[in-house]
């Protein structure tokens, strides 16, 4: 037998059929992600773990036990069934509300920097706002399965999942966590409209959303110095304008190419939260303009994927997995373009994380699961496909 007919029988025989139907190159990004985000999580936070805690890897290591952990979640999550989070999704979602009652009631809610958003719980400190977005994903793929003609033909289909939405939004913002709320409500509203959704209520909505910012701008101190200080950083350097300006160093410092890993200067004492919402700036120092452009080239590959996988979804008639692959899409695509316009300066400074990256282990962990569940739909989509006659098909 020649070489080439047994390669063409081991090319078909069903063990390596079964290996070429799962989106690697989307596993693949995620992982490379999860990986360089632990390298400049530790590039990132030795000195300030070598300060507080005597241990330059103190938050290495607390972040690598993270990632273990939302792994295993991640391999959790995989085996569960798109269906069962269809038939669970509301539940999950009012629990996950529930939660967020529980995080403002003195005494079981862990307050840092002004800020009430965790629950201890043993080592560990769970921050229900995080899982709120998967879970609100969920639950309005859920809805606009369940309600679809409402959805487009009646305002009433519109506002009700709405109403939900819009409880957990009012607790969010009293943590307060207004990053996360405008997150889940951007991604919430696109996948109504993709839902089908017509323009007007959107209109009148956003319409609403811009007074209620407005008028949270002018009563909030601390909110309108944020507007000021992304307006014009280099106004109040020293204060108000600290961290950007902080960030904008971090910058320009490392030019094209970058001053080398580890080798960076504004992580050291100078830049704030350098290793978490502020991790971009350290890569930006360290690995330059070349690194951010792999960097948002990761994040753009991993949402057009995930679009992909819901078109496919669309295509074979399957609108749950659809409109929750795209829900997923919108949402870590828009959560990643906030982080990074943050610290590039052309949004406000909000307390969001990088997805995948920033040390955390909420965003991890959920990250993580939705990585698992757009996998898990993917598989199923293959096996539909391979079924009609197109095997592994792309969008």
């Amino acid at each position: 037998m020649t070489v080439a007919v047994r390669a063409k029988r081991w090319f078909h025989t069903p063990r390596l059929r079964q290996a070429a139907a799962f989106d690697y190159p989307l596993l693949l990004c995620a992982i490379a992600l999860l990986a360089f985000g632990w390298v400049m999580v530790t590039s990132a936070s030795m000195s300030i773990a070598e300060s507080c805690c005597q241990n330059p890897f103190h938050y290495s290591i607390r972040h690598a036990l993270a990632l273990g952990l939302a792994l295993g979640l991640g391999v959790i999550a995989y085996q569960v069934p798109s269906d069962w989070w269809e038939r669970h999704g509301v539940w999950l979602f009012l629990a996950s509300v529930l939660v967020l009652v529980l995080v403002l009631i003195p005494g079981i809610g862990r307050t840092v920097n002004g800020a009430t958003r965790w629950i201890p719980l043993g080592p560990l400190n769970v921050q229900p706002s995080e899982f709120v977005k998967l879970f609100a994903v969920l639950y309005v793929a859920g809805y606009l399965v369940r309600h679809a003609e409402k959805v487009v033909n009646q305002i009433t289909g519109f506002i009700r999942p709405l109403v939900l939405i819009g409880a957990a939004a009012a607790l969010i913002l009293m943590q307060p966590d207004f990053g996360t709320m405008s997150v889940m409500l951007a991604t919430v509203m696109g996948m109504l409209f993709l839902g089908g959704a017509t323009l007007l209520p959107f209109i009148v909505l956003l319409a609403m959303v811009a007074a209620a910012f407005v008028t949270l701008v002018i009563f909030s101190p601390y909110r309108l110095e944020r507007v000021i200080s992304f307006l014009n950083p280099w106004e109040d350097p020293f204060n108000s304008g600290y961290q950007l300006s902080q960030a904008l160093i971090a910058f320009g410092r490392g030019e094209w190419l970058g001053v080398g890993l580890g080798n960076g200067i504004q992580k050291q004492y100078f830049l704030p939260e350098a290793h978490t919402d502020f991790l971009p700036s350290v890569i930006g120092e360290e690995l330059g303009f070349v690194g951010m452009l792999v960097l948002i080239a990761a994040f753009v590959f991993l949402t057009w994927r995930a679009v992909s996988i819901g078109l496919r979804a669309e295509a074979l008639k399957r609108p749950f997995d659809a409109y929750v692959a795209q829900g997923i899409g919108l949402w870590l695509g828009m959560q990643s373009f906030v982080n990074l316009g943050v610290n590039v300066g052309i949004l406000p400074t909000k307390g969001l994380t990088l997805p995948f990256m920033s040390y955390g282990s909420n965003s991890l962990m959920v990250g993580c699961m939705a990585i698992a569940i757009l996998l898990r739909i993917d598989v199923r989509l293959r096996h539909l496909e391979a079924e009609r006659g197109r095997p592994w098909s792309r969008v």
